[in-house]
């Protein structure tokens, strides 16, 4: 009898299984991990009050006073968005979120301060905004599993690049995941959607990060890469968003 390979296997599985609601976001990989929180895909006005909460807790570290303001956006609720949200096993409280928008529908929000080159302007896209996440060791580890959670999404909604802003010090973040300048390097650019702070607009590719990562010996790419997480469930959600009470606009927003 032939040796079955496994490579194989799990290509027939994926091409045969992918189109199922119960298929997972991800497959089991060199091993499985749990975490001590959950990552999901918000579905209804409890999870962005929750998502909202950490948001102010973040924010609140360098700019206390928008924080303070800070509520459920429209944009949250907007098609073509997803909200993710990290929340404790031990109560249920939240420890992080991320806000994950698409191209499809209607332009990025970093569009609203720069005009993305043409390599970029034809693609899928999304934009990663409203991270925030907890201090300390636990914040640490909510922020790589919603970094994960990010790729994954992008791998699953057939994304071409991911495309962040990233204000000083945290671009430095970003450069170890091997996110690269779409302007000028190091380059800082007002964004009017951040309050006019100046960030660096950064892109990574999808189907070239995996790759990228192992052949540059990132630490992250085991936990990213190789390792399965259940606990980070991307699976689509039924959205149950009460009806629609916030008046702002996307363009009087920071993001």
């Amino acid at each position: 009898m032939d040796r079955l390979n496994s490579a194989v296997i799990a290509t027939q599985f994926l091409r045969e299984h992918a189109d199922s609601p119960d298929f997972p976001a991800q497959l089991p990989a060199v091993k499985q991990e749990r975490l001590p929180f959950t990552i999901r895909i918000v579905a209804d006005d409890n999870g962005l009050e929750k998502a909202v909460q950490m948001r102010r807790i973040a924010y609140r570290r360098h700019l206390p006073d928008f924080a303070d303001k800070m509520t459920i956006e429209s944009s949250d609720r907007e098609p073509g968005t997803v909200v993710l949200l990290a929340e404790s096993k031990l109560d249920g409280g939240p420890l992080g979120t991320m806000r994950i928008q698409s191209n499809e529908l209607a332009p990025l929000a970093l569009e609203q301060s720069v005009v993305l080159p043409d390599w970029l302007s034809g693609s899928r896209l999304v934009e990663a905004t409203r991270l925030g996440v907890g201090g300390g060791a636990i914040g640490r580890m909510v922020k790589i599993a919603l970094c994960k959670a990010l790729f994954l999404y992008c791998e699953r909604e057939l994304i071409e690049w991911v495309v962040i802003t990233a204000r000083a010090p945290l671009d430095r973040e970003y450069e170890a995941m091997l996110f690269a300048d779409v302007f000028g390097k190091e380059e800082f650019l007002p964004m009017a959607h951040v309050g006019g702070v100046p960030h660096r607009v950064m892109t990574q590719q999808i189907s070239t990060g995996k790759k990228r990562w192992e052949e540059a010996r990132i630490p992250l790419y085991r936990f990213i890469v190789q390792t399965y997480h259940p606990d980070i469930d991307l699976n689509p959600v039924h959205l149950s968003f009460e009806a629609e009470t916030v008046g702002c606009r996307r363009d009087s927003q920071i993001a």
